[in-house]
């Protein structure tokens, strides 16, 4: 319970920022809303639910957001013990990367 309503709060968190979004970007904000918030802060404001987890507004600090696409197409297998393993369609990689610059 707790933890659905920390994801909840993120969710709030990037709402704001989901408004003014191209459609790939509102697409990968969905993607990332859906599949990561439960750990990750995805928006612009608001710690990760899982303090392990990195907000995806800082991921452009450690790596170019376009050299996420090949890990994101081959499936990211490390990260925190309890993430899942991702591989993402094209489509999606495209709209996850249009999302996270967004955030730069």
């Amino acid at each position: 319970m707790i933890r659905l309503t920390m994801a909840a709060v993120a969710l709030i968190l990037g709402a704001g920022a989901a408004s003014a979004l191209d459609p790939d970007e509102q697409r990968g904000f969905t993607f990332v809303s859906t599949n990561c918030a439960l750990c990750h802060a995805v928006g612009k404001f608001g710690e990760s639910p899982l303090a392990i987890a990195p907000p995806f507004r800082t991921l452009h600090e450690f790596y170019p957001v376009d050299d996420l696409q090949e890990a994101l197409a081959e499936g990211i297998v490390t990260g925190h013990p309890s993430m899942p393993q991702f591989q993402l369609e094209p489509d999606q990689i495209e709209d996850v990367l249009a999302y996270l610059k967004t955030l730069e």
